[in-house]
């Protein structure tokens, strides 16, 4: 790492690499630390051991422990995931993910406590709470058969 500790507010970075990173009110094109806060910040990718986002937005998040409240995030990865009040498209855990009233296409973990939570694709091995999806596995399987149906019957008639 670079620095030991970084505290930063109202500022445009390009890069910042440190142990502690503490932004505020800033923006940011990557992000990497050990433990790495952010309140109101818009980044293109975060990467830290432990990452806690507060009001932010950012392309990708990515470390052991990710906390995201009240934020956007395309692609949210960790160890254990927490979500609450956001918006996240797609969201992967290896252990755990605790999504409280929020919006993803597909989230996908090992177990799943979920909270008033909305999903087109859930991927889960336990899940615990009340989560609306679109799509179940049975679901899946029968779109994805008929999606191949397609796509095999026009390609017998694009040969004629």
């Amino acid at each position: 790492m670079g620095e030991k500790k970084r505290d930063i507010e109202k500022k445009d970075l390009s890069l910042i690499d440190a142990e502690f990173v503490n932004v505020v009110q800033s923006t940011v094109r990557s992000i990497e630390g050990g433990h790495v806060e952010l309140q109101q910040v818009g980044a293109l990718s975060i990467d830290g051991e432990r990452v806690e986002v507060t009001q932010g937005a950012a392309c990708l998040i990515k470390g052991g422990d990710v906390r995201v409240n009240q934020s956007i995030s395309i692609i949210t990865s960790g160890s254990n995931t927490s979500v609450e009040s956001s918006f996240a498209p797609l969201i992967v855990s290896r252990r755990d993910a605790d999504i409280k009233q929020s919006a993803s296409c597909v989230i996908a973990a090992r177990d799943i406590k979920a909270e008033n939570t909305k999903s087109i694709f859930l991927i889960a091995g336990n899940v615990e709470g009340n989560v609306q999806t679109v799509f179940d596995w049975k679901s899946t399987l029968s779109l994805g058969a008929v999606i191949g149906g397609l796509i095999g019957f026009l390609s017998l008639l694009k040969k004629r």
